[in-house]
């Protein structure tokens, strides 16, 4: 892949199509306990207050949302499905302890960017007309679109509202953290949304996009409890750094996934970004190529943005299969792999400046290194 070459280096793990995966830190190996750990961790603080946060909804809203946490099936019975990897609470419950706070005291940041993480995805199920989502139906398949539409505007309301509770300065310090990053959320979902009826995109567009879609909330999620425990802007700039160039990282495995995931462990269907006609960081790098097969794949996409709907979903496993390949051959797969080992390096590397326990950088770095070897 001539025009978007780069090196990089390999030690433990594999990536989403079994091949080995690097992480730019040698020094550091993946520590599954120790990652299972924080997410618990996260998962087990977070749950209580969002719980608590859900409740406050009228009926049938509160229903609605506990059946898209997993905390109900669609008959109301009570549930233990799936709730999510919870990377974005243990990342706020992490920067407060990196601004040598609490845990707790990040708490308030943990829920309300897990608020505006599940309002984007009700919203985005709906709109990439996705049926399935951490292994069961989505609320607008089982409930309908208006309930989804409704849910996600109501759980984003109560994450501002869980901030500024507090009614302290650092709450609205954090509070506007949070509006920003939302926003570039919402620019980023409108961006891919438009790039799909493009037939080209550049690189650098896909990056913008995904930048804000997924880096801009994982960027507040690192900096918010710091913020919450009395961190400076400096500091609190450096942690969302860290989080905006993992959330790049993430993204890109997320692609990977997208396409070449198994669907055992991700939920969604087999080739699921390309039923979907998605410009995925994959795709894009693959037309911007220099090798032959960009230019067929390129024939070949454009005449799928003429076709329907319908009739794309028609297509049998073998066209998406074909599609896959051309990416793979344009060295696509492989270059989107060694993007999110860059950028993991990136974010590694926006740590070095904050001041923070020796433990809390560590447990930092392990979650990095998670985000590009994990399989859903």
């Amino acid at each position: 892949m001539t025009s978007l070459d780069a090196a990089g280096t390999r030690t433990n793990g594999e990536d989403p199509g079994g091949e080995p995966v690097t992480t730019a830190n040698q020094k550091t190996v993946v520590d599954d306990t120790s990652v299972s750990a924080l997410l618990e961790r996260g998962r087990r603080l977070a749950t209580p207050v969002l719980r608590s946060a859900v409740a406050r909804l009228a009926p049938p809203m509160d229903t609605v949302a506990a059946y898209h946490f997993g905390w109900i099936d669609a008959q109301g019975r009570p549930s233990d499905a799936d709730g999510g990897k919870a990377v974005r609470p243990a990342l706020a419950l992490l920067s407060a302890e990196a601004a040598g706070a609490a845990p707790e005291t990040g708490l308030p940041g943990a829920v309300a960017v897990e608020l505006v993480h599940n309002f984007s995805l009700l919203h985005d199920d709906l709109m990439d007309g996705d049926e399935q989502r951490r292994h069961r139906d989505t609320v607008w398949k089982v409930h309908g679109p208006a309930q989804a539409v409704l849910v996600g505007d109501a759980l984003f309301a109560l994450a501002n509202e869980i901030l500024l509770e507090a009614g302290t300065a650092e709450a609205g310090r954090a509070t506007r953290r949070l509006t920003r990053a939302s926003r570039r959320l919402i620019d980023g979902q409108a961006q891919d949304i438009s790039y799909e009826q493009r037939e080209r995109v550049t690189v650098e567009e896909c990056l913008e996009m995904e930048g804000n879609k997924t880096g801009a909330l994982l960027a507040c999620a690192v900096s918010i409890g710091a913020v919450l425990g009395g961190a400076d802007d400096r500091s609190a700039d450096a942690l969302e750094s860290y989080g905006y160039h993992l959330g790049l990282a993430f993204q890109a495995v997320d692609d990977l996934l997208g396409i070449w995931g198994d669907p055992e462990a991700t939920g969604k269907q087999t080739w699921s970004d390309l039923r979907q006609r998605k410009k995925s960081l994959p795709v894009v790098a693959a037309l911007a190529s220099d090798e032959p097969v960009a230019e067929k794949l390129a024939q070949l996409m454009a005449a799928d943005a003429k076709k329907s709907q319908a009739e794309f979903e028609d297509f049998d496993e073998a066209e998406f299969a074909a599609r896959a390949a051309l990416i793979e051959e344009a060295g696509a797969r492989e270059w989107t792999s060694q993007e999110a080992k860059r950028q993991h390096a990136t974010a590694l590397a926006a740590l070095e400046p904050v001041d923070m326990p020796a433990h809390v950088r560590e447990q930092l770095t392990a979650l990095a290194d998670f985000v590009v070897v994990r399989r859903r």
